[in-house]
């Protein structure tokens, strides 16, 4: 590679030029903090740019603990005798919309661990009650890997959207992080699928997870220009006590942040949140990661009695708060650092024009 500056990389990027991976990997490894300043305002006026000041809320339901998977970072792993298993109804999952109808979301986000309990069947007749009592509001999916008929069916039911975050690009790392029974190839796949059938996709990764490298973090950003996902979340890597990865050292905000900045760089369109875990490492968190180029909040409609049990990772922030607070909280801190929140459907802006991608 020529020697190009840190900061003639930013640029290049905001005028739209695309990077390759030994780029982004400069980038990455070694930054200044002027560097690092000068790419959150680049950040910042392209989401001006595509969404203004606008940052979408989804209200969040995670309506089961349980997972069939053994992912050595998480706190849902099959493994863990100690997690707190749980699964809500239909009629659970649709009084959690109903409350979240009634403060104002339009789109509502099914989260769950892979948990074998809930077919096909029981999906499709989960999505299309919501999309029945609820047609103007969006359904998205966040249940892990399926085969292609199964996310065939979800969006034949209803679901437009689908986040699955492919966690690393490396397989080497991919192994390091999951089961043997699990493979980046696998999770790439479902990834095309879901593009492939017409859904909203979003994807995303840890930042500083175990054996985690700058080489890995640049691959992630070229998966990311290579899928052009509708929506990219990621955050910052915390161990729970009851994972092998227990005692690694938990990801920095910093450098999260960062990561959010270079992904509204290279894909200006994006819906990028500022993510829960974001919030739990740093008590201003989300708000940085917003000013840095992230507009999308998730607030937990999921009921009180069951939010301390799903549980990645340890000391979640967030878990105490009613619907309603949570969302009154949301909007304050929001309109602190001159940003609004909106509850409508919130879709991707996508732009054929972006030369970056």
């Amino acid at each position: 590679m020529d020697n190009t500056t840190n900061t003639e990389l930013i640029e290049k990027l905001y005028a739209g030029g695309g990077l390759c991976a030994e780029e982004y990997e400069q980038l990455i490894a070694a930054h200044t903090p002027q560097e690092a300043q000068l790419l959150y305002s680049y950040a910042d006026a392209l989401r001006d740019k595509y969404y203004g000041k606008d940052v979408y809320l989804r209200g969040l339901i995670e309506f089961s603990s349980y997972c069939k998977n053994d992912c050595i970072y998480c706190g849902l792993r099959r493994s863990n005798t100690k997690a707190q298993r749980y699964r809500l109804s239909q009629e659970d999952i649709l009084e959690c919309c109903r409350g979240g109808y009634e403060l104002g979301y339009r789109t509502f986000v099914l989260q769950s661990g892979e948990d074998m309990h809930f077919t096909d069947d029981m999906i499709c007749r989960i999505v299309s009650a919501i999309k029945t009592e609820f047609p103007d509001c969006a359904v998205t999916l966040s249940i892990g890997e399926k085969s292609r008929e199964s996310y065939q069916a979800y969006f034949g039911a209803g679901a437009e959207r689908y986040l699955l975050r492919h966690e690393t690009a490396d397989p080497l790392h991919y192994a390091k992080l999951h089961p043997p029974e699990l493979s980046a190839e696998n999770r790439r796949r479902c990834l095309y699928d879901l593009k492939d059938i017409g859904y909203q996709v979003g994807t995303g990764f840890m930042v500083g997870s175990p054996y985690q490298t700058a080489e890995n973090l640049a691959a992630d950003m070229m998966f990311l220009k290579e899928l052009r996902p509708h929506m990219v979340g990621i955050g910052p890597f915390i161990p729970h006590a009851d994972t092998p990865f227990a005692k690694f050292p938990a990801g920095t905000a910093e450098q999260t942040i960062f990561m959010i900045a270079l992904i509204r760089l290279t894909l200006p369109y994006a819906l990028i949140p500022a993510t829960t875990a974001l919030a739990t490492i740093d008590p201003i968190g989300r708000e940085k990661g917003i000013k840095a180029g992230a507009n999308v909040c998730m607030p937990n409609l999921s009921p009180m009695g069951v939010r301390k049990k799903y549980l990645l990772y340890d000391n979640k922030a967030c878990t105490g708060d009613e619907s309603a607070q949570c969302r009154a909280c949301m909007e304050r801190r929001l309109e602190s650092i001159g940003f609004r929140s909106v509850v409508s459907r919130g879709d991707c802006k996508v732009k054929n024009t972006d030369t970056n991608l």
